[in-house]
């Protein structure tokens, strides 16, 4: 028999309710500093490092990641906004929910599952990620095999994970109050990193220092982004990147899996808000991250496949940049296993979220004891996202393309059938033709997105219409979580309330005012001294790297209090 202090924990668990069977509330829906925080958190991220080595070990050039990045970039926060963003906003479901009105029970089981799993593997890299800083004070030498190499790693692994899992309990907003706290320390660290690796590295190639634009880019292609893979590795070039950096995400833009988050905005524009993440994780993050990797092999000796983002980090910010690194996969780990909770609880209707999550969270920590995704994540990333994604197609066709041809939006709901055989046979055929084009050589991974997401609206289309989609029924008083437009009756509400908190006193709390403050100083602080060492280079960098380092720690430590006390105070003001 449970005591009373179990019973009691229960309930207050019980009570972390995400609306995850019917639309958002309109007084829970959240200001768009939440998505900007909460997305560049979770793609400001310690994989960061690791995709970001992987292009320099891929043979990519200096001009392929400036300007491939930029434009597969910004194809991604396109779909973001114009795709995910507006069928969150007018259904305020999660597309674990909405699937089951336009799929079936049956389909919409078989899709929750996979998602759930596929999330569960990427959030276990994530907490693989951090770990691999964490090792470092412990002497664990670093895991790049498949399996773990030493038991005190596993336990490392438990240790984060068991935080991982808690945040993702608490919900949304916890998430986006963590990831505005850290969003914006972890991007500075990714700039400092290069920033101070830049001096040492062009002593080494041009036997001085950087005096020009130009002497940048003959760096860059000569010993970062050289355009050569080591040998035995794969070549990739401009359309490679782009590509990549469109689908690296696709899952939670062209999928649609990304409804869980935006479902809680008040305007549709906020799926731009994805460009924080974008622009600041997948394009100057990357470019830091592969400065980094490659100066850090050049330093040590080693191929980019021998480090782990917990070396390059150590070695270019000393014990700050494990942190950064533990933190960074916290940040992306925390909203995947939310996602996959969300999933897994659509299949799980007799369970609370928080049970959902803490089960998929012992899935995701045990995944992440053998880290074997992390050594193929590109191609994890690629397939994970490619087998998800016809979903969203589904989704799109059914909620925009039936109502303009006149037919019968939830027909599979309103004939009540558990299983759609369009949908079904729709997914299926289109991941069988994208595994022979990809296994014959007709199309590389990273390109199969479009043609697949085309064959996939295509054949449902079609099946669909075949199997009753056309047929009309009678009005029906069916709650179908469907809105229209931006939803501004609620947004008004939403917007009255927050200004209403703004207002509420913020001025009179001197503690808001002095964390705030300090925070700022902090994060300038976190500029100054990268900047310091680069200016400084020459004979004397070496000693001041070295001071750099364990000067760091300190405005990094005031950041994180000062800025946690701003941040509940701030709410608690509200």
């Amino acid at each position: 028999m449970a005591s009373d202090s179990d019973s009691g924990a229960i309930k207050a668990m019980d009570l972390l309710y995400e609306f995850e069977r019917e639309p958002v509330s309109d007084e829970k829906l959240q200001p768009g500093k939440h998505f900007a925080g909460i997305y560049a958190g979770e793609h400001v991220a310690g994989t960061e490092f690791v995709i970001g080595a992987l292009f320099v070990a891929w043979g990519a050039t200096a001009f392929d990641i400036f300007v491939g990045l930029l434009i597969g970039n910004l194809m991604a926060v396109l779909t973001w906004a114009f795709v995910c963003a507006p069928i969150a906003v007018q259904t305020r479901l999660t597309l674990y929910w909405y699937l089951r009105k336009i799929a079936g029970p049956v389909a919409t089981t078989i899709y929750n599952i996979l998602n759930a799993v596929l999330f569960c593997i990427l959030a276990g890299c994530m907490i693989t990620v951090s770990a691999s800083a964490v090792r470092i004070p412990f002497g664990i030498r670093p895991q790049t095999h498949w399996y773990p190499e030493d038991i005190r790693f596993v336990l490392v692994v438990i240790g984060v994970g068991a935080v991982v899992v808690t945040l993702a309990i608490l919900g949304f907003k916890k998430l986006a109050q963590f990831a505005e706290v850290c969003s914006p320390w972890m991007f500075l660290m990714f700039i400092a990193g290069a920033v101070v690796m830049l001096p040492g590295l062009a002593e080494r190639v041009l036997a001085r220092q950087i005096g020009s634009l130009a002497d940048f880019w003959t760096l860059a292609n000569k010993s970062i982004w050289t355009g050569v893979p080591p040998e035995g590795n794969p070549k990739i070039g401009f359309w490679h990147v782009a590509a990549f950096a469109w689908i690296c995400n696709l899952a939670m833009h062209g999928g649609l899996s990304d409804m869980a988050l935006l479902r809680y905005a008040k305007k549709t524009s906020y799926g731009f808000f994805s460009a924080f993440g974008m622009f600041l994780g997948h394009y100057l993050a990357w470019i830091c991250a592969g400065i980094m990797g490659a100066t850090t092999a050049l330093i040590l000796g080693k191929t980019m496949g021998d480090l782990d983002a917990g070396e390059v980090a150590w070695q270019a910010l000393g014990i700050s940049g494990i942190i950064a690194v533990i933190i960074a996969g916290w940040t992306t780990s925390n909203p995947t296993l939310y996602r996959a909770g969300l999933a897994f609880q659509a299949v799980t209707p007799g369970w609370p979220r928080w049970l959902v999550t803490l089960v998929a969270g012992a899935i995701t920590t045990l995944i992440a004891c053998s880290p074997f995704v992390f050594t193929k994540l590109l191609n994890f990333v690629g397939w994970y996202g490619l087998l998800l994604m016809p979903v969203g197609a589904i989704v799109v066709v059914e909620h925009w393309i039936f109502p303009r041809l006149g037919w019968t939006q939830f027909w599979v709901s309103r004939k009540k059938l558990a299983v759609s055989w369009p949908a079904l046979l729709s997914w299926g055929i289109a991941i069988v033709v994208a595994l022979v084009l990809e296994r014959t050589g007709t199309l590389h991974l990273f390109f199969l997105f479009l043609p697949v997401w085309v064959l996939t609206a295509v054949l449902y289309i079609i099946l669909a219409s075949i199997a009753g989609a056309r047929d009309k029924f009678e009005a029906e008083a069916e709650e179908t979580g469907v809105q229209s437009g931006d939803s501004k009756p609620a947004a008004s509400k939403a917007e009255a309330d927050y200004q209403s908190g703004q207002k509420s006193g913020n001025g009179k709390d001197i503690v808001l005012w002095v964390s705030g403050i300090a925070a700022a100083a902090s994060l300038l602080t976190c500029v100054i001294l990268p900047m310091w060492v680069y200016v400084t280079g020459g004979g004397e960098y070496l000693d001041n790297l070295a001071i750099f380092k364990k000067m760091l720690i300190w405005p990094t430590l005031i950041y994180f209090v000062t800025g946690t006390i701003w941040m509940v105070k701030k709410d608690r003001a509200k």
